[in-house]
């Protein structure tokens, strides 16, 4: 029986920086050759002596999942993945059939070479294997389900070792999402305001239910019944009080092709029927739009204006755009190096969701599936070398010629005393201020001067028939302001003889009365009554009506007397006396003199007549004369 020598474990990245490229280059080959060794071992003999190959490739995928640097060679990773593979087939070790394994080891290799390993080791040994992924699950469910008081960091680390493993086993996935607990406390975790939390949780959903359409035979039903969930988590969240669209379904169908993918694997497979449809289509409304990642502030210069962008600026745009895209695809892959998705990227010209979609069902081409998938971004680029071969001189740009050209004002020999701007006066300002033959006579200014006239007004001619282009005929006007005014008059004169002619019943309507207002004013029965009700309501139309139609000279017949008489009735009302009634000197009659208007046989009358011209003579007006001069000379103005 062979004994093989031990394997040295290996080193961690704070040994490995301290290695030299000779001891690193022997190391390697010792670990390449071991490896070989114990590959080519019997299954009883592996079994035996492969405790130091266990712990050499757990601590091999450990540490080259968390720090690759410095990267391994080709040679060594092909040799390990070739000695894993063969210890997963002979051993039950829990030290490599853990999830701590798995995971460290789907995230080193590629998806095409860990799938059907580990998918052989589920069929082989599900029980241990299981029983570690339900120790990792039943660690995370109650800390995304405390919300802030659980382990948020953990939770964020368990979850980005477990994606890798979930991109690579549809196993894994239908492990996870049997039952709703894992599920239901990743839709509890993903209320907490935590960002990177939240990134990884909807990479988490994506990669398992992307899952189970890759298992064998796909689990179509386990993923109706997902999408159902999926959409009463979002109906439940929208009752709730926070926002709508920050939810786990409005952020997992808008930043990731999940909706497109199933539909489209379904077509494939000739499973798509209504009711399916119907779920995929129930989560459609909850699509926000198109994701904009938010540019990182950086300090920029301000720009003038005044020249054109240069070309660092543009290649700095277009780096941005480019990380933003790779930064996509390295949320749903965080084992692919900037570098490999930006060739990826390259090649399906920046479209995020065929790459993700070739990078899920292993469909790159052959030139890009060979390459290094931790292959960083290279940030410096060399300068352009300069081009120092000789050129011809270039031909010169044509000269401009015309027909002006070399004359004397090409020289600069032109006479200033021929050149002017606009017409040339024959005579200077001065001399034509002195002419004064054009001048008008001073006669013939006077004259002008006289014959305008400064108060004449010239006539406004504005509304003049002619002017307007056309005539009114006013004739017209005045025969309707006619017919206006007499079935004005007839309605309001019917109105104070008989108000209830106006009343709203069939019984006045067809009384003889009505009729001839009709006809008087050619006014229906409606128009009558509303004229009625509008006088009514307008106390100034009725004052306005009195003033203009309530007398007309036919209602008084006779002129009372308003004068005194002798031997009439002592006891008449005394509003209707003269005024002064009992208040002259005499003590009776009317006046300071008694009556004067009486009648010419009264002997009272012609006294009066006498004792009014009596005292006239003495003094006249005299009193009210001086009684204005003392005003005026008050106000300062002469009398």
């Amino acid at each position: 029986m062979t004994v093989l020598p031990l394997f040295a474990p290996y080193p961690q990245a704070a040994w490995r920086q301290h290695l030299s490229s000779s001891q690193w280059k022997t190391l390697s080959e010792a670990w390449i050759s071991l490896s070989q060794a114990y590959t080519s071992l019997a299954d009883d003999q592996l079994r035996s002596q492969g405790e130091s190959a266990i712990e050499f490739v757990v601590s091999y995928v450990k540490e080259t999942a968390a720090s690759p640097s410095p990267a391994p060679s080709p040679q060594l990773s092909k040799a390990v993945f070739v000695l894993i593979s063969r210890l997963l087939q002979v051993t039950t070790s829990s030290t490599i059939i853990s999830a701590d394994f798995v995971t460290n080891f789907s995230k080193i290799y590629p998806k095409k070479l860990v799938a059907p390993v580990l998918s052989s080791l589920f069929t082989r040994s599900p029980i241990p294997l299981e029983s570690s992924l339900s120790v990792l699950k039943r660690t995370l469910i109650p800390h995304l389900e405390s919300g802030m008081k659980g382990n948020l960091k953990m939770v964020e680390e368990k979850l980005t070792q477990l994606n890798p493993l979930l991109h690579v086993s549809p196993q894994a996935c239908i492990f996870f999402l049997a039952g709703s607990d894992f599920f239901d406390a990743l839709v509890a975790g993903f209320r907490i305001m935590n960002p990177p939390l939240r990134k990884v949780i909807i990479a988490t959903v994506y990669l398992c239910l992307i899952g189970l359409t890759e298992t064998e035979p796909p689990k179509w039903s386990m993923l109706s019944d997902e999408l159902f969930a999926l959409k009463e988590a979002a109906d439940e969240h929208k009752i709730g009080p926070l926002n709508i669209n920050d939810s786990l379904v409005p952020e997992l169908v808008t930043s990731t092709p999940i909706l497109k993918i199933i539909l489209r694997k379904a077509e494939e497979h000739t499973v798509a029927t209504s009711t399916f449809k119907n779920r995929i289509h129930a989560l459609e409304p909850f699509i926000k739009g198109a994701m904009i990642k938010p540019k990182r502030l950086t300090k920029r210069k301000i720009d003038k204006g005044k020249g054109k962008q240069s070309s660092e600026d543009v290649d700095a745009e277009m780096h941005i755009h480019l990380m933003s895209h790779i930064t996509q695809v390295q949320d749903l892959f965080p084992d692919l190096g900037s570098g490999f998705v930006a060739k990826c990227l390259d090649e399906y010209s920046n479209d995020v969701e065929q790459v993700v979609s070739n990078l899920l069902g292993d469909s790159l081409p052959p030139h890009l599936a060979s390459l290094d998938r931790s292959e960083p971004l290279s940030t410096t680029e060399p300068p352009p070398k300069p081009d120092l071969a000789p050129h011809n001189t270039p031909p010169q740009l044509p000269t401009r010629h015309n027909i002006f050209d070399d004359d004397e004002f090409d020289r600069l020999a032109a006479d200033t005393s021929k050149i002017s701007f606009g017409k040339r006066p024959d005579k200077t300002a001065d001399e034509l201020l002195r002419d004064r033959t054009s001048a008008p006579g001073k006669a013939a200014i006077l004259s002008a001067l006289a014959a305008f006239d400064s108060d004449d007004d010239e006539r406004d001619d504005t509304y003049d028939a002619d002017d307007v282009g056309g005539t009114v005929d006013a004739s017209t006007n005045q025969e309707a302001d006619s017919a206006n005014e007499a079935s004005e008059e007839a309605l309001f004169r019917a109105y104070l003889s008989s108000p209830k002619l106006f009343d709203r019943d069939s019984a006045t309507r067809r009384s003889a009365p009505r009729n001839k207002l009709r006809e008087d004013t050619g006014m229906t029965d409606e128009a009558i009554e509303g004229w009625a009700v509008m006088l009514a309501r307008t106390p100034q139309q009725m004052r306005r009506l009195e003033a203009k139609y309530a007398f007309d000279g036919k209602q008084q017949h006779t002129l009372e007397r308003t004068a005194w008489r002798e031997g009439e009735d002592s006891d008449r009302d005394a509003s209707t006396r003269g005024r002064g009634r009992g208040r002259g000197r005499g003590g009776s009659g009317r006046g300071r003199g008694g009556n004067v208007a009486g009648a010419p046989s009264d002997q009272g009358t012609e006294a009066a007549r006498r004792n009014k011209e009596a005292n006239k003579s003495s003094r006249a007006n005299h009193n009210r004369k001086g009684a204005r001069a003392k005003k005026m000379a008050r106000g300062g103005m002469m009398g």
